[in-house]
């Protein structure tokens, strides 16, 4: 009895280092895979993009956190003739990501029919997706903190978009440790839905950047 208990502890503690292997094998993947497509914002102006996505996060009521000014802040320094994709959560008339950030790029003068409005962008691989079947973007410029930057990048690469990132990591960030591990489970979570090509949450009807930006209203 003690032999086999003795190798059923000997099986689940490699069964637990091979996860363990697996986990930061994909996070480091990940990461190395996207480095070189990381670039200042003078670096992007020259990128012939069909649009600068920007990638949302909190807001308390219509002003963007910390975080979410700094990626907004990042974006218009990039001073590219491109649209916007404003990509955050808007799920309730309560909580609404893509207004603020509208606003926000709106009152730093950005003419508003330059700015389009993602709703439904509830997660990156939504945010990603729907930029290149929605909104029909083939060429991107994202913004977004560096923690986060290589995982957008690797969504967009898997996803067929030629895309390079500009990290907008303008200040030090409470909770940013945190953010670290989380984000090793997201890289290996979204490897997987690249791998699968699931499908976002919602799609929709398709929407021409060329067009005004006032049509994602609401």
């Amino acid at each position: 009895m003690k032999k086999k208990i003795k190798r059923m502890l000997v099986f689940f503690l490699i069964l637990i280092i091979c996860a363990f292997v697996l986990l930061f094998g994909i996070n480091a993947y990940v990461k190395l895979s996207v480095k070189n497509r990381i670039v200042t914002s003078e670096g992007a102006k020259s990128f012939d993009a069909d649009a600068v996505l920007v990638l949302g996060c909190l807001v308390k009521g219509t002003t963007p956190s910390g975080m979410l000014s700094d990626r907004l802040d990042t974006a218009l320094t990039i001073e590219h003739t491109a649209p916007f994709i404003m990509s955050g959560d808007h799920g309730t008339k309560e909580y609404d990501e893509v207004n603020a950030m509208r606003d926000y790029a709106v009152n730093k003068g950005v003419a508003i029919e330059r700015v389009f409005m993602d709703h439904a962008g509830f997660c990156t691989y939504d945010s990603i997706y729907r930029a290149k079947e929605v909104f029909g973007a083939e060429r991107l410029v994202i913004v977004t903190q560096e923690y986060h930057l290589s995982r957008a990048l690797y969504i967009a690469k898997r996803l067929g978009i030629d895309a390079i990132g500009v990290p907008s990591d303008l200040h030090s960030y409470y909770g940013q440790t945190m953010r670290e591990v989380r984000e090793v489970l997201a890289r290996n979570k979204d490897f997987f839905s690249c791998l699968l090509k699931v499908k976002p949450k919602y799609l929709g009807d398709k929407i021409d950047l060329k067009g005004d930006g006032r049509v994602t209203e609401g």
